[in-house]
C-alpha cells in the first residue's frame, strides 16, 4: 500500500472519532500531521477490540495486534504507524506498555485509588504522550520534556474519564477511584441510580467536584512542558490543553446521562488564534 494512502486511511479515522483532538492537530505543520493521526487510529483500534460487543477472545485480538506490530504492514493502520516509529525512532516498548494496559480493561473494572488507577494510565496515557513527544520535537534534551508529556497524557485521560463516566457505567467499568467515591458515600448502585433517573446528586458533585480539582493540578503541573517544545508545535498542544481543561468545567452530574461537550464557538474562538500561533511560528522557522 502506497504510504500516502495509508496515512489518509488515519487522518480520516481521526477526524471521525477524535474531533476535537483532530481540531488541534490541524495547528501543527503539514509534515507531522501524519505521524499524529497514525498514533491515533492505532490506539483507536485497540480502544475497539477492547469495547467490542460479540467478541469472543478479545485477549486475543488484542495478543495478534501486538504480533502485527513486529510483521510486514497488513493494513492501512500499520503500513502508517511502521512507518511513523521508523521515522520517528519511536520505542516500541510504548506499544507494549499501552497494550498491557488496554488488556486490564478486559478484566479490571474499579480501582481502589489513585495509586492504581495510575498503573493503568501508565500504559493508557503516559505512552501517547511518550509517543507524540519525538513528533512533536522539543527545544530542550527529550528526557527533560518526557515528565511533562507524560502528565499531559495523564490531564487529557482524567478528563476523559469524568465527561464519560455514564458511558463507561454502560460498560461496567468506573475509572473513578473507588476510595474518592467512598469518600463522598458515594457507590456505583448510585452512580446508576443517577443515570437511569438522570438526577443529580449532592454526594456524587462532591466527589466529581474533588476529581476536577485533582485534574486541574495535574493540567498545572504538565503545562510547563509546552515551552519546551518546538516552536511550530506549541500552539497545537496549548490549543489541545485549553479546550480538554475547559470540559472540566463542564462536568456535573449530568456527565451520568449526557456527553458533556466545549460548545463550537468556544472550540473556534480557542483554535483561530491558535492557528495565528501556528502560521507565525512556521514563518520564522523557514
Amino acid at each position: 500500500m502506497n504510504v500516502g494512502a495509508a496515512y489518509d486511511a488515519c487522518r480520516r479515522v481521526n477526524a471521525r472519532y477524535g474531533k476535537t483532538f483532530f481540531l488541534a492537530t490541524t495547528l501543527l505543520r503539514p509534515g507531522q500531521r501524519p505521524a499524529v493521526h497514525a498514533l491515533y487510529a492505532f490506539a483507536r483500534w485497540a480502544d475497539e477490540i477492547v469495547d467490542a460487543a460479540g467478541v469472543d477472545d478479545r485477549a486475543g485480538e488484542l495478543d495478534r495486534l501486538e504480533r502485527l506490530l513486529d510483521e510486514p504492514p497488513s493494513n492501512a493502520v500499520l503500513h502508517a504507524l511502521a512507518d511513523t516509529t521508523s521515522r520517528y525512532g519511536i520505542d516500541r516498548a510504548l506499544f507494549t506498555d499501552f497494550l498491557a494496559s488496554m488488556r486490564m480493561d478486559l478484566d479490571v473494572t474499579e480501582y481502589a485509588d489513585l495509586d492504581a488507577l495510575g498503573v493503568y494510565m501508565r500504559g493508557s496515557a503516559e505512552v501517547i504522550g511518550l509517543q507524540m513527544l519525538p513528533v512533536l520535537g522539543t527545544v530542550v534534551p527529550r528526557a527533560e520534556a518526557e515528565p511533562y508529556a507524560a502528565r499531559l497524557g495523564v490531564a487529557f485521560q482524567l478528563t476523559n474519564f469524568l465527561r464519560d463516566v455514564g458511558e463507561d457505567l454502560d460498560r461496567g467499568r468506573v475509572y473513578l477511584p473507588q476510595d474518592v467515591l467512598a469518600a463522598h458515600g458515594v457507590d456505583q448502585d448510585l452512580l446508576q441510580w443517577c443515570r437511569l433517573h438522570r438526577r443529580a446528586n449532592v454526594r456524587v458533585q462532591r466527589a466529581l467536584d474533588e476529581l476536577v480539582a485533582h485534574s486541574h493540578a495535574i493540567y498545572q503541573l504538565a503545562e510547563p512542558g509546552i515551552a519546551m517544545l518546538s516552536p511550530s508545535s506549541r500552539p497545537c498542544v496549548r490549543t489541545a490543553f485549553t479546550l480538554y481543561r475547559d470540559i472540566l468545567g463542564l462536568v456535573g452530574c449530568e456527565v451520568l446521562w449526557r456527553r458533556v461537550a466545549v460548545p463550537r464557538t468556544r472550540r473556534i474562538a480557542v483554535a483561530v488564534p491558535g492557528a495565528g500561533r501556528a502560521l507565525l511560528a512556521r514563518a520564522m522557522t523557514r
